[in-house]
């Protein structure tokens, strides 16, 4: 079951947004807006097929909603939570997730309470570009903190590379470039590319672990909410 353990591991990486929320480092105080999305990206793990992912970002009732979702022969998953923009950053009120593979898999939801002091990896993701958009990390790495879906505090490191050009099945873009590195796993990091003025859209991801990229996620479309 080894293939099986590290595959989910690549997907959980990228299809349910490993990423961190709140910064600990000093950084200026994000300024990029939110803006309604959906979006269709292109999954490609080592060894495995490669899988559609939809994702959405949608206003609701005062709260905003960012939701990803995937499915293959042998797996599937999803990943949902609903947040507010607050001046001090993004703050989750509610999570949910649920994975399957081969036959096994599980769910997990996290409330209010349990998310008072750390928000959630899907809110993690919208805050974490909100930042990458306003500068601050180019010359030093900042360290983030979360929850994952099970609640638990998670500790990353991201550092800023500044931007790139990137052709994509969606089209051309100036992306935002972010490596993300986990303190206790040096051996693997994520290059994350965002969109600057989507906050929360991914253009691309490249996994890396031992200096080998194992997987990568790209946008293959993209539309506005309301066209």
């Amino acid at each position: 079951m080894n293939r099986p353990r590290h595959a989910l591991g690549c997907l959980t990486c990228l299809l349910l947004a490993w990423l961190p929320a709140m910064a600990l480092a000093a950084v200026p105080e994000p300024q990029a807006l939110l803006q309604p999305f959906n979006a269709s990206y292109r999954l490609e793990v080592k060894g495995w097929p490669n899988a559609t992912i939809d994702h959405r970002l949608s206003r609701e009732s005062g709260h905003w909603q960012s939701r990803m979702q995937a499915a293959i022969a042998v797996a599937r998953g999803n990943e949902s939570s609903r947040f507010i923009v607050t001046p001090e950053g993004v703050r989750s009120v509610n999570y949910s997730s649920g994975y399957s593979l081969l036959g096994v898999g599980g769910n997990y939801r996290l409330g209010s309470s349990e998310l008072s002091g750390l928000p959630d990896r899907q809110a993690a993701l919208v805050e974490l570009s909100r930042r990458a958009s306003n500068g601050g990390c180019e010359d030093t790495v900042c360290r983030l903190v979360y929850q994952d879906h099970r609640g638990r505090e998670e500790t990353l490191d991201y550092r800023l590379l500044g931007t790139q050009a990137l052709t994509l099945p969606a089209g051309e873009f100036e992306a935002i470039k972010v490596e993300v590195n986990d303190p206790e796993t040096p051996e693997r990091k994520m290059l994350f590319h965002f969109h600057p003025q989507y906050p929360g859209l991914l253009l691309a991801v490249d996994y890396h672990r031992d200096g080998e990229r194992k997987s990568r996620l790209t946008l293959t479309s993209l539309t506005s909410e309301g066209h």
